[in-house]
């Protein structure tokens, strides 16, 4: 029950108190629990379960009984970490935090006009509303840290609890594979720079002649923030590129600032408005183009890359460090890295479609031919990729499952800490439920009282 209790909370991380982002005119509010000092609202559970429902997510119990118990251990946690004076929350977390979920919602949804189609409301809005939520689901996540912080495992643990393990308790492992790439980026030809640099600073003019900033950005900008005039929301440096971030930083009043060239391309700035250290800004950002020339260039000159690789004259580990231009990879010999996990394994689902299409095609150790697709930053690159594993589905084993089942035996350690710290602070922290909730299976008895 603690699994799915700690799962609902990482579904309220990920998919937010959804009462703050959708409308609740045909919900009669009330307050169904107080934890500490904090409440729990029947919206935060009617809109949670509507959520829920609309991920297909099921239960074989009372879901709005789950999801308030949920809500419970988060407010249990969150009453705790208010009086532990070791425990911040820094502006500048909740920015990357709030990119963070940003981004999450545009990768499941599909676009940043998906996202405010969804709820309803510009990105900005969205921002704001969530730093509240945000604050508390890291404070409360802190504390979750330290309460199981002190949860380690041997190799004998491990071997010993495997061992232990019943034919059917052994877990299934999802197929995964790994692999290497060498990436090469077509020229930009100093022309189409210039061209690019030259449109801009006739954007700029055209704004200190009196056109409106955000008019211009919607009908030129390149960037996802085109359809919000330009606007990215309160972000601290660290939230921004660092070349935009210093010229951001410099911005005084309305002005806009010279062209500024980043990772992601070329903009203009104008700053909305500065909170201590963070700015509002809104850019318009334009993406210098390679020409077909350069593209067929970076093709043939990848191709005759894994051709030398092929007959052995050269190692793929040699030629991703020399050659290539993917800064994440190229120092551990190509080996892609999936950061939603920081391991070389990938799920199927964690790949780029593009890439995943390819090492369909591959056998082990065997290099694809040169294809294009487009980088974390939305630019041009092509690539060539080497299969180096192929794990099919399969029971768990100790020779090349270890790893998973360490995890996995260290994350049963943890849920027992978890478990008996709800015991106790059930019984020392002001917990009270309305009367329509007790009849609730819940997994911790200590709820009513």
């Amino acid at each position: 029950m603690l699994k799915k209790v700690l799962a609902g909370l990482m579904f309220c991380v990920m998919f937010v108190n959804v009462n703050i982002l959708f409308a609740q005119d045909k919900i009669i509010d009330q307050v169904v629990a107080v934890v500490g000092g904090n409440i729990i609202m029947k919206s935060d559970i009617e809109n949670m379960y509507i959520q829920q429902q609309a991920q297909g997510i099921t239960s074989d119990g009372d879901m709005k009984c789950e999801i308030l118990e949920n809500f419970l251990v988060e407010k249990l946690l969150l009453a705790e970490a208010e009086l532990d004076t070791t425990i911040e929350v820094t502006d500048s977390q909740i920015n990357q935090s709030l990119d963070q979920r940003i981004q999450y919602f545009v990768q499941h949804l599909g676009s940043e006009k998906a996202v405010e189609d969804y709820f309803k409301k510009p990105i900005i809005q969205i921002k704001s509303e969530l730093e509240e939520v945000i604050r508390n689901q890291s404070l409360t996540g802190q504390m979750q840290g330290k309460i199981v912080d002190e949860a380690t495992v041997t190799p004998a643990e491990v071997r010993y609890h495997f061992r232990n393990l019943g034919k059917d308790e052994i877990p299934m492992i999802e197929p995964q594979v790994e692999y290497a790439q060498i990436t090469v980026y077509p020229t930009i030809s100093l022309e189409e720079e210039n061209r690019i640099k030259s449109t801009l600073r006739d954007f700029k003019k055209r704004v200190e002649d009196g056109e409106n900033f955000s008019m211009l950005a919607v009908m030129y900008s390149e960037g996802p923030s085109a359809g919000q005039g330009g606007e990215l929301g309160y972000m601290g440096r660290a939230e921004l590129d660092p070349t935009y971030a210093a010229a951001a930083f410099n911005l005084k009043g309305d002005r806009v600032s010279n062209v500024v060239k980043s990772e992601f391309g070329y903009h203009i700035i104008q700053l909305v408005d500065r909170k201590g250290e963070k700015v509002n800004t809104r850019h318009i950002i334009l993406k210098p183009k390679p020409t077909p020339e350069s593209m067929q260039l970076a093709f043939d000159r990848l191709d005759s890359l894994a051709n030398f690789i092929r007959t052995g004259d050269i190692t793929f580990d040699g030629a991703a460090m020399h050659y290539s231009g993917d800064k994440n990879s190229r120092n551990s010999g190509g080996i892609a890295i999936n950061p939603m996990t920081m391991s070389s394994k990938w799920k199927k689902e964690d790949l780029d479609p593009d890439v995943s299409k390819v090492l369909d095609g591959l056998k082990i150790n065997e290099i694809s031919d040169p294809f294009k697709t487009l980088d974390d930053k939305q630019r041009t690159v092509y690539k060539v990729v080497k299969l180096i594993s192929r794990t099919e589905q399969h029971r768990a084993n100790m020779q090349e499952d270890y790893q998973t089942l360490s995890e996995m035996y260290l994350a049963s350690k943890k849920e027992k800490l978890m478990d008996e710290w709800i015991s106790k602070q059930q019984s020392r922290t002001y917990i009270s439920i309305d009367d329509s909730y007790v009849n609730c299976n819940f997994k911790y008895g200590g709820w009513i009282k």
